[in-house]
């Protein structure tokens, strides 16, 4: 039987999937069905409810007794029985699935989707913490230095557990590549350390298309050389920001997305849909959004190299990073917690208390994110940053809104579609 991560990395083209997750386990598994079925090489995923993220399974538990809908699957709720009836002909080798969830304490989630008969999650005990709750990070650490324990335990022959780092998605915009692929690359020495063989690295597409490949690349040289014997592959998220409100400038990201992926050799990509600004996508329009990436998957072409990617100022920046946290100790874990305790790890704009805040970002005139202030980061042998440049708070709200006011105007070129 092929784990997750065979599957994906062995698949011959791009594998697509969607953000989906439904309370009704009868809706649940149509949207696996179509997920499964539709003309593209997919994976599917059981998106999990807020709260059971939050770890309030009661409120879960009154909502599914009262028949009351929920923004997500509460797998914990339902128990392995009613998911396994749920995933029954549908999960299996030629379709694994997913589970992704938002929580800083995901061990009774780990035990669930075990007992469910699935192997496959993903977040981070940065990734998980910093954006999403206000857990202290070395909380977060242990839970997940447990959570990494028992999924690493719910593998069987010829199936390895896998987990993803939802590292390069942090705060989902204006965060310069150099600090996503650094923190997904973390995360995943982490989850190695912590009994893991099977990881995916992530990066979320940012304003610029030049950089976002630039970035892939980098991500791809650093997993090469810090995770050796390891499973490993890249995902790409579809822009995580403000959505374009128009059908054609969410056409027209998702395909920049496509393209991303197939460039760099990505072997997966988090699909969304031209609904996104508005509402919930439907189950039809994720099947329209899953085919539409596939083809334009297909038509698109891997980028030869102009050059080395490690000659790139993402490489050395993300590089710079990682190297600073690994001094700091064997214990991954509370290396990661000291990191960001000195600010040498530091996401811009994230509000969470152990996070410094001393670092920003901008929109610099070759319309790529750039630093103003690096804080403590160790890159001032690296890094210009320019004060001048930071951003009002309405110059914030603009670079919140640059992508979806940009697509919805038509005035991002399609280089090369």
């Amino acid at each position: 039987m092929a784990d997750f991560g065979t599957f994906v990395r062995t698949a011959p083209e791009l594998v697509v999937q969607p953000r989906m997750g439904f309370s009704s386990p009868v809706r649940m598994r149509h949207g696996l069905m179509a997920t499964r079925d539709a003309r593209a090489t997919t994976v599917g995923t059981l998106t999990i409810d807020s709260y059971t993220r939050v770890g309030d399974h009661a409120a879960a538990r009154r909502a599914v007794d009262e028949g009351v809908d929920l923004n997500g699957f509460p797998l914990v709720t339902h128990g392995s029985g009613t998911t396994r009836r749920m995933l029954a002909g549908v999960a299996g080798p030629a379709f694994p699935v997913q589970v992704r969830h938002g929580s800083p304490a995901p061990q009774a989630i780990i035990t669930a989707l075990a007992g469910a008969g699935l192997h496959a999650t993903e977040g981070g005990p940065v990734s998980y913490c910093l954006p999403y709750s206000r857990a202290p990070l070395a909380r977060a650490v242990r839970n997940w230095e447990e959570a990494c324990r028992l999924l690493a335990t719910a593998g069987k022959p010829g199936v390895r557990p896998h987990l993803e780092s939802f590292g390069g998605c942090m705060m989902g915009q204006l965060c310069p590549p150099s600090l996503l692929v650094a923190l997904s690359l973390l995360e995943c020495l982490f989850f190695v350390r912590n009994g893991l063989t099977s990881v995916s690295l992530s990066y979320a597409q940012q304003i610029d298309e030049e950089q976002d490949e630039e970035a892939v690349r980098a991500l791809r040289c650093l997993a090469e050389e810090l995770l050796p014997g390891v499973d490993w592959h890249v995902v790409v998220y579809t822009y995580m920001g403000v959505y374009p409100r128009t059908a054609s400038g969410a056409r027209a990201l998702q395909d920049r997305a496509v393209r991303l992926a197939v460039r760099t050799g990505a072997e997966r990509l988090i699909v969304k849909t031209a609904a996104e600004a508005h509402r919930i996508p439907t189950v039809a329009e994720n099947v329209a959004a899953l085919e539409g990436s596939g083809r334009t998957a297909r038509s698109t072409r891997p980028r030869p190299l102009a050059r080395d990617p490690r000659d790139s100022e993402v490489y050395a920046e993300a590089r710079a990073l990682v190297e600073a946290v690994l001094c700091l100790g064997e214990d991954l874990g509370a290396a990661l917690v000291e990191a960001f305790r000195r600010g040498w790890l530091d996401v811009p704009y994230c509000l969470h208390p152990d996070n410094a805040g001393a670092t920003a970002s901008y929109i610099d005139e070759r319309g790529r994110l750039a630093w103003s202030s690096i804080g403590a980061m160790p890159l001032e042998h690296l890094v210009r940053p320019r004060p001048a440049a930071a951003l009002t708070s309405s110059g914030l709200l603009d670079a919140l809104h640059h992508v979806e006011t940009q697509l919805d105007l038509g005035r991002f070129a399609e280089a090369g579609a």
